[in-house]
This record gives C-alpha cells, structure tokens and sequence, in this order.
C-alpha cells in the first residue's frame, strides 16, 4: 500500500490537479513536427507542487530515470514535466518503443501549464497520461487530491476494463494489456518499419493489422502478409489443405498421401487402407490448431479426429512424413528465409517439476503474449496434459538431468515453439521445389511448411516433402530466430509491392495562408488537370476527384485530406490547408512535396491562443516545414511574415511578388539562383510579343536566376476581370509557381489559365457574377479585412460601369470586435447601401451583436444611418438587396452559405421586385 506523505512537508495547496484541455496530434501541427498528445493543466494546479518533497516521493515510488532532469527546471515547470516524463515512461515499457520528442521553436507559445509528450499508438498514449496523473495524485497528501479532468483523455468508444491499482508496475502491466488490443502484430509491423525505412507513408485503417503503405493511385495494403497482389483463389486454394495437396501432386512435388473424411467410420476405413502412423487435421485450420501426430491406433485415431472436428466438419487423414519440421517463406516465388521449428519444450533437471521448468522458461525475457514478444510464452492446457500422458509424464513429473520434454505435437510459435534459421543451408534442388509449389498454388507470399531429415539433402533423396502451403505466413521466427541469421523478409516484400522502377510518393501541394487558398487550389489543380493528373482536391466548399465533388463543406482539415490520400484514382494531391486543423489535431501528412504559404493577414486572432500576426505565421508555418528536401517551398515575398519562413522552409524555395522582379527581396533571391514568379507590367519581350504587352494590363513571368521567360499576360486569364481583380492575379502567381514546381510546362500552365474563370461552377463563393436580372450580382465570400480590402479594390474600380452599389455584409462571430469594426468601415468606403446580417451560427456572441459592430463601424467612417439596414437572416437580407436593387444597379453579397445564396440569387424574380417597389 502507497502511503501518502505528511501534509506539512507541501505547501498549502490552492486546488486540486485539474486538466482543462486534451489535444491529442496525429501528424505535423503547431506544436511539434510528430505524433503528441497535449495537456492542459489550470494554472492554480501547479501551485500545491513547487516543492522538492513530491519529486523525493516520485523517486521513492517509482524510481522512475530522468526524475534529475525534472529537479532542474523552474518550479512553475516541474509538475507539468513529471506528467510528461511519466507518461513517456510508461509508453516506453507497454511498447519497447517511442519515437523522441520533436518539439517546434516559437518562443513563449508552450506555457508552464502544458504538458506535452510523444505517441506512437493513440489509444496508449491516452491512457499513459490517465495513468500518469492518477501516480502522481497518489503520491500526493489528501488535501491535494480530487483530480479533475483527466477522464478527457479517454475516448467515448473505449471502456476501462478492471482499471489498475495505482502504483507504478501495475499501471504498466495494465497498460501492455491495454497496448495488445490495438498493437500491430510482428508481421505488420516489421512490414511497416520496412515501409517507414524507405520513406513510404503508412496510414492504419483500423485497430487491427489494415494497413494502406503509399498513397493514392501508389498504394499497396496489407493485412500482415497479406498484400494487395495476393490472389483471393490462391488463399482459397491454401486454405483447403487436400485441393493444395492435390495442386502441388499434379505438379511433381512430394506430398503425402490422404484423403477428406467426415466421420469417424469413414476415418478408421481411411486409416486401415494408409496404414499408421498417421496424422489428423481440420481441412482448413492455422497455427497447429486440432492437429494430432503420431496417431497409430485406432484409439489414437478416435482423439485425433474428435480434435480436429473442433476446428472443422471435413478432417484430413494422411500419412506421416518423418524428419524435421521446416517453415520456407517465399516470396514474389523467390525463396528469401528457411527456419527449422522445434515444438515447445523443457530441459529436466532431476530437481523441478514439468510445470516449475515451465515457469523457469517463462523468465526468458524474450517471452511474451501472443505475438508481443520475439517468443510466446508456454502454457499448460489440456492439449498439454494429453500429450505428456502420451509421453508417460504429467504436470508435476520430475524430468531428469538434461531429458528434453515436448509439450506439444506441432512446432509453431505461437504455442511456445522456438525456431533456428536454416536459410543458408537449404541444398538447391529443394530451393527450386519450393519456390515451384509455392508459384504453383498462387501465392504471392506463402509459408511452407516442409517434414524432411535433413534440408541440406535433396528430399527426392532423403525422402519428406511438403505438407501444406500457408497463405499469410507469420514473419517472427525469420525476423527473430532464437538461434541462427535474422533476416529481414520484409525488404523482399517491400520490392514486390513496390519495384524499383515504380512510383510510391503521392505528389502532395499544400497550400495555406489567411486569403485565397480555395482560388489558388482551384487554380492548380485546373493546371494540373491539363497536364494530365487525376487530383484529388481540398477546399472549403468540398472535396473533388477528377472534377467531381463527392463531399460537400468545408473540408480543409486533416480528415478531408486522408479522403484524398486513400482515393486509389489520385495521382496528384492539391490540398487546401487551414490552420484550424493544425492547432486541432495535426496535418494528414508527414511529408509533402509542395507547400505553399500564400499571405498571413488579420483573421482568427485572439482564438486558441493566436493573439498575433506572429502567432498565426508560427502556425501556417508547419507546411513549409513539412516540405521534403527535394520539394519546394512557394513563399510571397510581399508578406513580411511569409518572407521570414526562408529561413525554416524544405526544400527549393521559390518566391513570388506582384512586385516585380526588382523587389528587393526577388532580386537578392534571384542573383542567389534562385526561382521567382512576378507580375510586371511591362516587359523588354522579343518582337513577337512586343505588342501585347504594350496592351496588356501585365504579364505573368517567371524567372530562374537572371533569366527571364514570359508566360501569360494577366487579361488572358478570365479570372482576373481583365486584370481588376488583382486578388486573382496573385492567386495566379502561386498557382504558376506551383505548377512550375510539379514541372508543368508553361504553355501547358498558360493553355489551362485561359480557360480559368469566376463562375460559380468553377469557384464557388469566389467572385461569382450573375448577370440575367435588370442588374447585376456580384457573390464573394470575403470574411476578413484583408479579403474585404481586395473586393472593395475591384468593386472601385469597377464602380463607373454601374449605377449604385448595394451592399450585404456579415461578419463571423468568433472574430475580434477591432476586425469587424474595421470589416465595417471599408464597407462603408464601397457601397452606397448596406444590408447587415448575421451569420446562422453566431459563434458564442449574441443575435444581432455581430451585426451591431458592422453598423459602429460603417457610421465611423461618415455613413449615413439611412443607408444602412439590418436584416439578420441571411436569406432575407439577399432578398431584401435584391428587391431595392435597380436596373443598372450592382448588388454585392459577401456570402456564408455560398451555395444556398446563390441558389437564392438565382431564384429571384425581377416581377415580384417591380411589385415590391411598386
């Protein structure tokens, strides 16, 4: 029992361990650059810790090494460290592994009050930090107890089974109990670890062994050793052992010889024609299960059917190949490992009994549970006794000095055999056989399970032969043997499912940014439909494949972009990039081969703990920091901030700028070699293209080192409004710099802008015209100051064309009182009337407040207050723009729900407006 300490050695405590927040990171995010789980502990929790007596309870509880690394650090630190160093350790011993803490570097952003440690498997990690906040309030006085808030950690699917006591070793028995449940099993993970080696990306599919290994249209899956090219009728045909038996027959290779019964007459009749000894197993059974050997009476027999009736209603009977028990591994019909399998057994002593060397045996530290470990551990069952009965002895036998006792008839590991590598012994001729049955069932990768005396002699000679062909063989003897040669079989695997001459990598763009990521992607992914690719494309308005919109919303964060990642079509990922999905729970990726920051400006602030410019760039940040060191990093040099990422950026960065290859930070980048895209309005061009540039409003060029090459003027593209929409020319510089980075030639980039425009169809929500009333709609999706900025620019300049400008004008309610007054005020500088709203999701504030900030807004910048009017509902005040709208007029929407707006837009009859006004 853990005896508290005495309450005078702490400090009067404040309030209990508290946990206000559990993030838990499942791939590159703002924190760290892998897999974390981040805790939040109330500041007042950490006030009853700041003293050496609890880090001298923890040592003298748990001995636990690094406790000296913890002494070091400030007080305000020690409490939130010891949570992480705990869970950390508990990890490390339920798994035998964990991947180091990555941590990102922004100064000031990880508080005191965070606590943040690495995971490989989600559900572990968890429970790791549960279990670690509970060892320390054990260790802690009564009046410092009541822990709060660590049942956040555990998930709405699991259930606590018999929790543990709270002491050290027992959380980690309980923890490698909880592991088993969703730990790959040896195959898969040595597979995996092979994938990992050579750069494949790995997603789980489930809590099982489904793993997909690549991505896209390049991906391969496996279930252990099954893999995407196993044949379903070769794992049929290896699953029925007499149609195996038969294939290979036909073929030349020793088989022994039986036949399928389903009664015990019809055995006893099989058993007489064969002769014993025999052997007795289900049709379809694994892993040894309801095998009998030696059967070599009748009685015997009668045990060996009932055992093998368990597993199946067919049993096989055949006969007896005597020698030693073989396990080949071939794969792609190459033989790669031969290990020789010994059933379970003890070493007498004279002294102990059968069940005490069994124990004895279990001390091995290589021995585990199930697959866990190198080795499984022995058990006694009925299976057991009944064979030691067969042998003479029981349990509680005393073997003597150096007699070996089998516990059981068959060899496999996972009941407690052993295995000796016998990979370089293998005599040619039997190599050749082997990797003939195996081509002859099928299998792409299959075990074999070989009776022979010796390996090394030639079965024709020495008599033996194959006794069956196992689809999804176990790799663990191979990759451990307990005496002799690892080898490491999944490499051969690893060149099947991906040859050397073949792709494996998904080309990723991610692109984030405050303003025009949904544009800039469409845009992209336009280019590279011209080029060829199928894309899987993320925005905020859906996901689409080859065009087509198979999920509707906003689906920017790390779930949309897994749907890409599995999509077996896609062979180029364009991958819109939010920065909520980055604080929530990670990118879906660890690697892309793109990442493009297109601006950092004024939205989400003072949210999740991004108060700053500054703070918001560290987030966007993460893309370009995933970036591989043979990608690019595509950066605006216009962007201060964005500028700054150079220094942390993978990968060729590229630049571009509406400013010229004479901005200062292009021409240093430039005279660097490096690559830039920029607007210029007028070009020193050959005699050809003179002339349009003279008429041109600008060109689009694209420049490596001092050479210049020109690709489009900005008219050409539909979706800069002939050059007014300077918004949608940077959108095309990015977009260019991307499709110059994948390798898209630049006709093929200036074919495909020329047919990029600003319908609906093609950018929903992003400048979109309607044009078949008395006057004319303008839908756009601005939701920023930045984004109203660029709109006002085009509305101005495009204001002589019309009559007035009406305005509908909402603000999303999680924003800053500072950005929707100023959203108000700029505005106000570009309508002539104003229809307020609200957003349907307010986000926290109430009815109307939003709305009432607009309007303080508007009226600070001179509006009059009869210009302006509130109408709440979104619809409504679509309506209400519409109905006051004359011919000649230009309404402007800045939508939220883009899709039911325009479809409102549409739907409106300038009849009923005639009626209205009249």
């Amino acid at each position: 029992m853990i005896r508290s300490p005495e309450t005078s050695r702490f400090p009067d405590p404040s309030q209990p361990l508290q946990v206000i927040q559990v993030q838990v990171y499942r791939g590159p995010n703002a924190f760290s650059h892998g897999r974390l789980v981040r805790l939040r502990l109330h500041e007042a929790s950490l006030l009853p810790f700041r003293s050496e007596a609890v880090l001298q309870v923890m040592d003298a509880l748990y001995g636990c090494d690094g406790l000296t690394e913890v002494r070091t650090l400030p007080e305000s630190r020690q409490v939130s460290q010891l949570v992480a160093l705990l869970a950390c350790q508990l990890q490390k011993l339920a798994l035998g592994d964990l991947p180091e803490l990555n941590l990102r570097k922004h100064p000031g952003k990880i508080a005191d009050n965070d606590v943040l440690y690495p995971c490989q498997n989600e559900q572990v990690g968890r429970l790791a930090g549960w279990l670690a906040l509970q060892l320390i309030e054990v260790a802690l006085p009564e009046c410092c107890q009541g822990l709060q808030g660590h049942a956040g950690l555990l998930s709405d699917e699991w259930t606590v089974d018999d929790p543990p006591a709270m002491h050290f070793w027992s959380a980690v028995v309980w923890l490698k109990k909880q592991a088993r449940k969703t730990q790959l099993g040896p195959t898969t993970a040595a597979l995996v670890k092979e994938a990992q080696a050579r750069g494949i990306p790995v997603l789980r599919l489930d809590d099982y062994s489904l793993v997909q290994l690549g991505y896209g249209k390049f991906q391969q899956r496996i279930r252990a050793s099954i893999t995407s090219l196993t044949s379903s009728l070769a794992v049929e045909a290896a699953c029925d052992k007499d149609l195996t038996k038969s294939l290979l027959q036909k073929t030349g290779i020793p088989v022994p010889e039986g036949k399928v019964v389903r009664s015990l007459e019809g055995a006893l009749k099989v058993a007489h024609e064969l002769g014993y000894p025999l052997v007795t197993k289900p049709l379809d059974g694994n892993h040894g299960r309801g095998v009998t050997l030696d059967v070599s009476s009748d009685e015997t027999l009668e045990w060996g059917f009932e055992q093998a009736r368990l597993h199946s209603e067919e049993v096989i009977l055949e006969q007896q190949f005597r020698g030693r028990d073989y396990r080949i591994l071939v794969v792609g019909g190459k033989l790669v490992a031969a290990a020789e399998r010994v059933p379970a057994h003890v070493v007498g002593d004279g002294v102990h009994t059968i069940e005490e060397l069994m124990e004895r045996v279990n001390r091995d530290p290589r021995r585990g549970e199930g697959h866990e470990k190198v080795l499984t551990r022995l058990t006694m069952d009925d299976l057991v006794v009944h064979h030691l009965a067969r042998a003479g002895f029981a349990p509680v036998s005393v073997p003597a000095e150096s007699e070996v006792v089998f516990l059981r008839e068959t060899a496999n590991l996972s009941t407690g055999g052993t295995a000796i590598d016998r990979t370089d012994e293998v005599h040619p001729e039997n190599r050749r056989m082997f990797e003939r049955a195996a081509r002859s069932v099928g299998l792409d990768v299959a075990g074999l399970d070989v009776i022979a005396p010796d390996i090394s002699k030639p079965i024709r000679k020495t008599g033996g032969g194959i006794i069956e062909v196992n689809a999804c063989p176990g790799f663990r003897m191979h990759l451990e043997p307990s005496e002799g040669t690892p080898r490491n079989v999944a490499a051969p695997v690893m060149d099947l499912l991906f040859p050397a001459d073949q792709p494996f990598q998904l080309p990723i763009a991610s692109i984030t940014g405050t303003n025009g990521k949904t544009t800039t992607s469409r845009m992209l992914s336009h280019i590279l439909k011209q080029q060829g690719y199928t894309v899987g494309l993320t925005t905020s308005t859906g996901i689409y494949v080859d065009g087509m919109l198979i999920e509707e919303g906003d689906t920017t964060g790390p779930i949309s972009a897994r749907t890409i990642l599995m999509d077996p079509e896609v062979d180029f990922a364009v991958l819109e990039t939010a920065r909520g999905g980055m604080m929530r729970t990670g990118l879906a990726f660890e690697e892309c081969h793109i990442g493009a920051v297109l601006n950092v400006q004024e939205d989400h602030l003072g949210l999740k703990g991004i108060d700053t410019l500054e703070d918001l760039a560290w987030v966007k940040s993460v893309v370009i920091e995933t970036v591989a060191p043979s990608g690019f990093s595509i950066l605006n040099a216009d962007d201060p901030l964005v500028l700054r990422m150079k220094a942390q950026a993978g990968g060729q960065v590229m630049l571009f700028s509406m400013q010229g290859a004479n901005a200062p930070a292009v021409q240093e980048h430039l005279k660097q070699g490096g690559t830039a895209v920029v607007f210029e309005h007028l070009r020193t061009v050959g005699p050809e293209t003179a002339s349009q540039a003279q008429k041109s409003p600008g060109w689009i060029t694209l420049y490596q080192g001092s050479q210049g090459t020109p690709v489009m003027p900005v008219n050409e593209i539909p979706a800069t409004l002939m050059g007014l929409a300077r918004v949608n020319i940077e959108n095309a510089l990015a977009a260019v710099s991307m499709a110059h980075a994948a390798g898209v030639p630049s006709a093929t980039i200036r074919e495909a802008l020329q047919t990029f425009g600003c319908s609906f169809e093609e950018s929903p929500g992003r400048l979109n015209f309607y044009r078949e009333h008395p006057f004319t709609v303008l839908m756009d999706y601005a939701h920023n100051p930045a984004g109203i900025t660029h709109l006002k620019n085009l509305v101005l300049a495009m204001k002589e064309q019309y009559g007035r400008v009406i305005g509908v004008v909402g603000a999303a309610g999680d924003r800053r009182n500072q950005d929707i007054l100023k959203m108000g005020a700029l505005c106000a500088e570009m309508f002539d009337q104003m229809i307020l709203r609200d957003d349907e999701d307010t986000r926290g504030r109430e009815e109307g407040e939003s709305a009432a900030l607009l309007l303080q807004g508007a009226l600070q910048t001179g509006m009059s207050p009869t210009c302006i009017q509130t109408v709440l509902r979104e619809n409504e005040a679509v309506e209400t723009a519409m109905t006051l709208a004359e011919p000649g007029d230009l309404v402007v929407v800045i939508a939220t729900e883009v899709e039911e707006v325009w479809e409102k837009i549409k739907a409106f009859s300038p009849a009923l407006q005639e009626v209205s006004n009249a």
